[in-house]
């Protein structure tokens, strides 16, 4: 058997005590890819946020729940990339960045829709997706919305998360003139949580914009539309101490924002509930496309059965779990034309798709409970004879760990529909992994998870 990373790694003194903002804090870097914001957004709007808390004398345990808010406001971000990608024929990833820079008026909305619609396509068929999108703009937008921020909401409630964090996620795109979306409430009705966390938004798109003035001028052009005059007025006030504009162009940014009262007030994570967190950035994921809806767990399924049939202890089996929970985070940064692109990609797709790994590696390394399964992540396109990606391990440099996710990872994907042909027979996928047994994939994995199978379907037959 090859070596195990768990084995390595558990010889290593691991830390403890995780506690709960610094896992979120580094989890929202993964949101900032799929919004198409510069690395870092969510937790600038969490600084941004906090402070107008604070100017506004918030009571602590409202102050946590903003925290918590504002880190989270993006969890549904992934479950509406595909439909924009539909519906305006558009990179979903460039459509939400660029879209969050235009005003708040009308007729900036339709030129930014006439802007980037159907780009790429021909002309007749460009047309017939502007026509389209003008007359049911309405309803496209509370669609697009409507899937967005009750998925976030959802998943924050999976993540025991109070539920005035779940509806500050679930109103976050609500205008305070009733112009918002999804249910188009007004004033009063929309949690001023959801309020504050889109005037945080709005601050940070614009300040890496234009700087401080272009975030203020638009805050307070917002003021009575988009905003409660009251946050707006809080916020002018925050935004005059002297280190607010200085850190949030800082580099230690991140530390500060770990250290905001609500942070600190915040206890150890135990190994439970890093499963559950685990799993909800897997729906959050597995969420990007409808092709690989429940992907993750269903790697996660065989890559546990291949570790049980290999004898394994159950705390290895758990790190494993883990580590297929997360492995496709990078998937998160590329676009939606490429992921359900029905035709062969091209060398450019193709490299996009090549550095996924990469950057499912680069989130975990920052998450400091989750950092020691980064290397899995990056090396679960390898291959025993060199030929994977994106390193080219071969042999005994690929560890046990990637051998069995590598053989759990292409048997879903060959029995799962794909943009580009229908899901394959068991008996057919498994075919293909023993044609390319001891060359791509570990003959050893391949024979533990035809044995599991055979098991499952004894039970499942019982």
């Amino acid at each position: 058997m090859s070596t195990s990373l768990y084995l390595a790694r558990t010889a290593q003194n691991r830390p403890q005590g995780f506690r709960l903002a610094e896992l979120l804090g580094a989890f929202s870097y993964a949101l900032d890819l799929t919004e198409g914001q510069p690395a870092g957004h969510c937790l600038r709007g969490c600084f941004i946020g906090t402070r107008i808390g604070e100017a506004l004398k918030l009571p602590d345990e409202e102050l946590k729940d903003l925290y918590y808010t504002l880190l989270l406001k993006d969890l549904g971000c992934s479950s509406n990339a595909a439909r924009i990608c539909e519906l305006y024929l558009a990179d979903d990833i460039a459509f939400k960045r660029d879209f969050k820079t235009i005003d708040s008026s009308m007729s900036a909305a339709l030129r930014f829709v006439f802007a980037q619609t159907g780009l790429e396509a021909g002309l007749g068929e460009r047309i017939r997706t502007l026509i389209s999108v003008i007359q049911k703009s309405g309803k496209i937008a509370r669609e697009v919305m409507q899937t967005r921020c009750h998925r976030g909401a959802d998943i924050a409630a999976r993540m025991h998360f109070s539920r005035p964090v779940q509806t500050g996620i679930l109103s976050l795109d609500e205008h305070w003139d009733g112009s918002g979306q999804p249910q188009g409430l007004k004033q009063r009705q929309i949690p001023q949580l959801s309020n504050i966390a889109l005037l945080s938004q709005v601050i940070d798109v614009f300040h890496a914009e234009g700087g401080p003035p272009a975030a203020l001028g638009e805050a307070v052009a917002r003021s009575g539309v988009w905003f409660d005059p009251d946050l707006v007025t809080a916020f002018v006030t925050a935004q005059q101490a002297p280190d607010f504009w200085p850190l949030l162009a800082s580099p230690d940014l991140e530390t500060r924002v770990f250290s905001m009262t609500p942070a600190l007030q915040s206890a150890p994570v135990g190994e439970d509930y890093l499963d559950d967190i685990a799993a909800a950035f897997a729906d959050v994921v597995d969420a990007k496309s409808p092709f690989t809806a429940d992907h993750s767990n269903r790697v996660t399924l065989y890559s546990d059965m291949i570790a049980e049939e290999f004898g394994l202890s159950p705390d290895h089996r758990r790190w494993l779990r883990r580590a297929a929970l997360l492995h496709e985070f990078g998937k998160l940064a590329i676009s939606n034309q490429i992921l359900d692109k029905s035709g062969k990609l091209d060398a450019g797709e193709w490299e996009a798709i090549k550095r996924h790994p990469l950057e499912s590696a680069a989130i975990l390394g920052r998450v400091a409970a989750f950092a020691d399964i980064a290397p899995i992540a990056a090396a679960h396109h390898e291959r025993l004879d060199g030929k994977g990606y994106p390193h080219g391990l071969k042999g005994e440099e690929i560890c046990l760990e990637v051998r069995i996710l590598t053989v759990a990872d292409v048997f879903d994907a060959l029995t799962a529909e794909r943009p580009y042909r229908a899901a394959m027979p068991i008996a057919k996928a498994l075919a293909i992994l023993d044609a390319d047994a001891g060359t791509a994939f570990d003959p050893d994995c391949i024979a533990a998870l035809k044995s599991g199978l055979a098991k499952l379907a004894v039970t499942a037959a019982a």
